[in-house]
């Protein structure tokens, strides 16, 4: 069986329609559950899922409200009441397309071997149009991933996006759960703690792998846009960051910091790459990122 975890927090606006995505995508209905689990949500997030629940009544649909905010909180609760030997976990504003369930079935069944996988995320601008300084080397700031058409393993510093992540339940006895230090909670936009599971399967040994034709749309409202969120969303990357590697020693953050001079090299390049083409807005936005992070990791 298939477990599918959907995590929510306030996101009444999209949380019936992923569900229903789910519920009509012609996969057999005794093969998958879906678990929902509300972080204390307080939106109209309970009555949607009543309504989900009374419109699709042969869908093995379970609620759970999980009391500890934060994300991975949520998650270890999917976890814990899941009955699947494999977990899925989808964001409450992602869409699967329509052969996901029996696209994903087929690629587990052919790589047996896969201890993790992660899909293609396209997003869905609600502006109608994508903000003008994204760039490939921002595409994950709105939790987009396109790693091509072919079947890959993740290596090196690649891992699944969260909107489109799953795991084998042998694995996650092996590895542990996730870290409830890390990932976001309310409006916080700290992050780290799927890095840190992946970075633990790989310690493992295990293998995590890209499926191309596993496909979600994920929702990016026009808030998500903003300077101010890019603002944000780099002060928590590095925030989670210091707490990750300190986490494990003083020498993993030392070298953690190491490789953010690298990345500010890397940043100033491409900001001059930026600038020969007139592209100042997609150049300014990589430094107003960085330096956040940077901030984020020098605090204490």
């Amino acid at each position: 069986m298939l477990s599918i975890v959907v995590c929510t927090y306030n996101r009444d606006k999209y949380l019936y329609g992923a569900l229903k995505c789910i519920a009509e995508n012609g996969f057999p209905a005794d093969a998958y559950e879906i678990i929902l689990v509300n972080n204390m949500s307080t939106d109209n997030t309970e009555a949607e899922c009543q309504r989900f629940g009374h419109d699709y009544p042969n869908v093995d649909f379970r609620y759970f409200v999980e009391t500890n905010q934060g994300l991975s909180y949520a998650r270890n609760r999917g976890i814990e009441e899941s009955r699947g030997e494999t977990l899925l976990f989808l964001d409450d504003d992602s869409y699967i397309q329509q052969d996901y369930l029996k696209n994903l079935q087929r690629q587990l069944n052919d790589h047996p071997e896969a201890d993790a996988f992660g899909g293609k995320i396209d997003p869905i601008f609600e502006s109608g149009e994508a903000p003008k300084w994204l760039s490939k080397w921002n595409y994950s700031w709105v939790s987009a991933i396109d790693m091509g058409d072919r079947v890959c393993q993740f290596e090196g510093k690649a891992f699944p996006i969260g909107a489109n992540m799953g795991i084998r339940k042998a694995m996650l006895e092996k590895i542990g759960v996730f870290n409830t230090q890390l990932g976001r909670s309310k409006k916080n936009l700290m992050g780290g703690e799927e890095k840190d599971l992946f970075e633990r399967i790989q310690q493992q040994g295990g293998l995590i792998y890209y499926f191309p034709d596993v496909i979600v749309n994920h929702v990016i409202p026009p808030t998500r846009t903003t300077k101010d969120y890019v603002k944000r969303l780099g002060e928590g990357v590095g925030r989670s960051e210091r707490i990750r590697t300190m986490g494990v020693s003083k020498w993993k953050y030392l070298k953690r910091l190491f490789s953010e001079l690298v990345k500010w090299g890397g940043t100033v390049i491409l900001w001059l790459g930026f600038a020969l083409k007139g592209q100042f807005e997609k150049g300014n936005i990589l430094f107003t990122f960085r330096r956040k992070v940077t901030s984020g990791l020098l605090k204490k």
